[in-house]
């Protein structure tokens, strides 16, 4: 019993042991200097709450547009394409792609600017593609929102203009092709007509040789190219007459392409009726900063502050009682 009492009297003196109590009545002796690390960690957070650019972001949904917001475009589309048309679906899908490839690369080009500004958009839900997520940062919250909402128009413009400048390309081409086409069956006709002349011109040729003045058959449904002599040369001879004078001969499908024609001629569509999205929510006004907290940053200041007084008070006292080994 008396060897474990001085075994335990022995490790209580031992100047290497661990001793909580001295460790507390360290602190507590040098609490005005734990205070005052405190007291400034506190004045520097206030400072920077006060000197720091703050932080606000305004946050808007979007989706696809609506039936009416891409009708004229969808009504273009029809009337040139016919039946091969994009279904109005696909329209819209297809807008409100190009509305987010144009928003993507303005907010690159944002973000490596001299001075970056951000802007961003992902999808609401992750996993689906609509709707869409879009969020300005700025120093003030009616500055995020406004310039999130002027953002969102102007790629908005950009986009509608896009699809009118390509729609009027479309247009143009389509026209060359109508045109080609109509020139071909009208080519057709012409050398229908020529090939009829030059039958009944040879035709005739046998009749005058033959001396068939007069027609010799009673059913003209029944002629055929080597009977046609037996019209008579008068009668083939007032053939030729007519078919020289008389105007070309369409199928109608040359008036259907006449009539594409004319209507995609008369398409005008204005890129301001054209819109490539639909707010699910317009862009909001922040309540709230991102930065600087004050509360987080006021509690790190004292919790910073205490730690850094500690520190100091117990090297402090560590370095008076140091004796060096001899």
């Amino acid at each position: 019993m008396t060897h474990n009492n001085n075994n335990a009297v022995s490790r209580s003196n031992d100047p290497e042991q661990f001793d909580l109590l001295d460790l507390v009545m360290q602190l507590w002796h040098g609490k005005k200097t734990i205070v005052t690390c405190v007291v400034v960690a506190i004045v520097l957070a206030v400072i920077y709450i006060f000197v720091a650019k703050e932080k606000w972001t305004s946050t808007a949904i979007i989706t696809q547009p609506d039936a009416a917001q891409v009708a004229t475009y969808n009504g273009a589309l029809n009337i040139l394409y016919g039946n091969a048309a994009p279904s109005l679906s696909d329209v819209q899908s297809r807008v409100i792609g190009r509305f987010n490839a144009s928003i993507s690369a303005l907010s690159q080009a944002l973000d490596n600017q001299l001075v970056p500004e951000k802007l961003s958009i992902e999808p609401a839900v992750k996993g689906q593609a609509l709707p869409l997520v879009i969020t300005y940062v700025s120093s003030t919250a009616e500055g995020a929102q406004k310039q999130l909402n002027q953002y969102i128009r102007q790629v908005d413009e950009q986009t509608a203009k896009e699809l009118g400048v390509d729609l009027k390309d479309n247009i143009t081409q389509q026209i060359s092709a109508l045109n080609d086409s109509l020139g071909n069956q009208e080519k057709v006709a012409q050398e229908q007509k020529e090939l009829r002349i030059q039958q009944i011109s040879e035709a005739l040729k046998f009749a005058q040789a033959a001396k068939v003045v007069t027609p010799q058959i009673q059913q003209t449904q029944d002629v055929t190219q080597e009977t046609m002599f037996l019209l008579g040369s008068e009668a083939l001879q007032s053939m030729i007459d007519h078919e020289s004078t008389r105007p070309l001969v369409f199928s109608p499908a040359y008036y259907q392409t006449k009539q594409n024609l004319l209507d995609i001629e008369k398409l005008h569509v204005d890129p301001s009726t054209i819109h490539a999205y639909r707010y699910v929510m317009q862009p909001d006004l922040p309540v709230t900063r991102d930065s600087p907290k004050k509360a987080i940053l006021l509690i790190l200041a004292v919790l910073l502050g205490g730690i850094i007084g500690s520190c100091v008070v117990l090297v402090r006292n560590a370095l008076r009682s140091y004796t060096p080994k001899s």
